[in-house]
C-alpha cells in the first residue's frame, strides 16, 4: 500500500488521477515495472535512483512505505484482525497521506477529508446498537447520548467548531490567517473516527507538539520563524497516538 500512498501524495495536489497513467518516474516519465515498485526493497536495490534515467528518488518514498508497514503491524498487534483494524487502517493511512501533502504543499485535499468524515460516521453506525433506539419516543434523547454514532457526530461538530473559533480569534488579533479550512475539515474527520474525547486530546496534544517544534525551529534559525508550519502533521500524529492509547469509547 505504501507505493499507492506515494502516488496519492505526488498526484492529488495537482488534481491528477491516482489510477491513470500507471506509476512512472517523475523525471523521465518511464513506466515502472512491478519490480521497480516493491516497497523499500526496490529503493534499496536501486540505491535510491531511477533504473532508467538514474535520477535520484526522493527519500519520501521509502519513508512513506516504511510508515505504512509500521501502521499495519501496530494495528494488527493492538487490535487483531478485526473490522476495527480495517477502518483504523484506512483512517491512519489517510492521515499519513495528508501529512506529507501538507508538508510539501501546505494544503489538505477535500478528496481525503470529506469522504473520511463519511467513513468515520459509517463505522460509528456499525458500532451503534440501533435496536435500543426503538424506545426513543418513551425514554427521550437520553437513550441516544453515549452511543458511538452520537459520539462521532459531536466529534465532527466539536472538531470543526474548535478550529473555526481558534482560527477566527487568531485572525482577529494578528490580522492574518492562522489556520486554513483544510485543518478544520481534518479535525472534523478525526472527530468522526475518534469522537469528542479524541478531538479534545488531539487538539491539545497537537498544539503542544506544534508549539515545541515551532520554538525549536526558531532557536535553530536564530530568528522569527518567518513562515507558517503546516498543522496537519501535528493533528495527524496526535490522532495516531490516541488510536493506540485512547479508550475508543466512540468505536
Amino acid at each position: 500500500m505504501g507505493s499507492f500512498f506515494n502516488v496519492c501524495i505526488h498526484r492529488l495536489p495537482s488534481g491528477e488521477s491516482v489510477v491513470f497513467p500507471p506509476s512512472h518516474c517523475p523525471s523521465c516519465k518511464t513506466h515502472l515495472r512491478f519490480y521497480d515498485n516493491i516497497p523499500l526493497l526496490s529503493y534499496l536495490l536501486l540505491l535510491g535512483r531511477c533504473r532508467y534515467c538514474k535520477s535520484r528518488i526522493s527519500p519520501v518514498y521509502p519513508v512513506v512505505e516504511l510508515l505504512s508497514g509500521l501502521i499495519s503491524v501496530l494495528l494488527l498487534w493492538r487490535f487483531g484482525l478485526t473490522l476495527q483494524t480495517l477502518f483504523l487502517f484506512s483512517f491512519l493511512s489517510a492521515l499519513l497521506v495528508v501529512s506529507f501533502i501538507d508538508i510539501r504543499h501546505m494544503i489538505i485535499p477535500n478528496v481525503i477529508t470529506l469522504p473520511g468524515i463519511a467513513v468515520g460516521l459509517l463505522y460509528s453506525g456499525f458500532s451503534t446498537d440501533w435496536y435500543v433506539l426503538r424506545d426513543l419516543s418513551k425514554t427521550g434523547w437520553s437513550v441516544v447520548i453515549g452511543t458511538p454514532i452520537m459520539d462521532s457526530l459531536v466529534g465532527v461538530a466539536l472538531g470543526a467548531g474548535m478550529l473555526l473559533l481558534i482560527g477566527g480569534i487568531y485572525e482577529l488579533v494578528r490580522k492574518k490567517e492562522g489556520l486554513g479550512m483544510g485543518d478544520v475539515k481534518l479535525l472534523a474527520m478525526i472527530g468522526a473516527f475518534l469522537g469528542w474525547k479524541g478531538v479534545l486530546f488531539v487538539a491539545f496534544t497537537s498544539s503542544v507538539l506544534g508549539t515545541v517544534v515551532g520554538v525549536l525551529v526558531m532557536l535553530y534559525r536564530g530568528k522569527d520563524l518567518g513562515y507558517a508550519l503546516p498543522f496537519g502533521p501535528f493533528l495527524s500524529l496526535a490522532a495516531a497516538l490516541y488510536c493506540f492509547i485512547g479508550s475508543f469509547n466512540s468505536l
